[in-house]
Formats: C-alpha cells, structure tokens, sequence
C-alpha cells in the first residue's frame, strides 16, 4: 500500500530495494522510485501496481513474465527474457525500467513476500498488507490519482 501523504522524501525505499536485489545501494537499479514535485512540497512513492490484467505480461512475446502464486507478484524470468524492453513501454504507469549497467528488467516482485521498501519505510508511506478485495480497491483508487498525476506532469 502507498501511502504518499506520509512519504518524508527519504528514499530509504529505493535504497533497501537496490540492496536487495543488487547487493549494491543504488536508487537507479531500484524497483520503487520518489517522485519529487518539489514547488508543492511533495514526494510520492511510486511501483508496480501488480495490475490484475497487466498489460507488461499481455505484450511480453517470450512469456518471461509470470504470477507468483504465493505471493501474486509478476515475476521476470531472466532466463526467458530477451530484453526487448516491450513491458517498459506497455506499463501505463511507467513503474517498470531497464537497468542497462546489469542488462535486466527492473519491476516490482514483492521481495518474494517480504518487501524491503516496506520493512524500511520509516514514515509508514509504504506498507505491505495481504491483497483483499476491500485493499484492491483501494490501490485503484490511488492508481487512478496517479495516472491522473502522471499524465498531467508528462503533458
């Protein structure tokens, strides 16, 4: 769950995320990023929003990308994924990159079930919950505001 009225701008999330996956701290190569609107004053954290009918996973032509069942996550399979960067483009929200430094797709998998963001978020703006029809309605409702957000700063 996002909640961006609380995120402080820390980037502590994009950092335990680099970690985590990477062994490295490096905000570029983490799956979550801050979005900055500094003349407001405020910062929203931003990731895969594990769409239910996911556009990446529609276009992917080699099918490397596939649910976890344990924890609902779409999961890159790098072994199968042939870096054409098709899901980059089709996510509507922007919330999957391309890392060129180590040639892999970067995209939310939920750290299998235990999400360093969340662990490591101190002001709460990022929790991790088990998804429920009443939170899945929630997170539309932000990913909405977001889109909304998003176009509007891209126009």
């Amino acid at each position: 769950m996002l909640n961006p009225e609380k995120c402080i701008s820390c980037r502590t999330c994009e950092l335990a995320c680099s970690f985590k996956h990477d062994r490295e701290f490096r905000p570029s190569a983490a799956r979550v990023n801050v979005v900055q609107f500094e003349r407001e004053g405020i910062s929203v954290p931003l990731m895969c929003l594990q769409c239910e009918t996911a556009a990446c996973e529609k276009v992917c032509p080699t099918g490397a990308l596939k649910r976890n069942e344990s924890t609902g996550a779409l999961v890159v399979d790098d072994a199968k994924c042939i870096r054409c960067k098709m899901c980059v483009q089709a996510c509507p929200f922007g919330n999957i990159a391309y890392d060129p430094a180590k040639n892999h797709i970067l995209r939310c998998d939920l750290c299998d079930g235990d999400p360093q963001c969340a662990k490591f978020c101190p002001s709460g703006a990022i929790t991790y919950v088990e998804a429920c029809t009443g939170i899945l309605a929630k997170k539309r409702a932000y990913a909405s505001k977001f889109k909304e957000v998003l176009q509007e700063v891209t126009e």
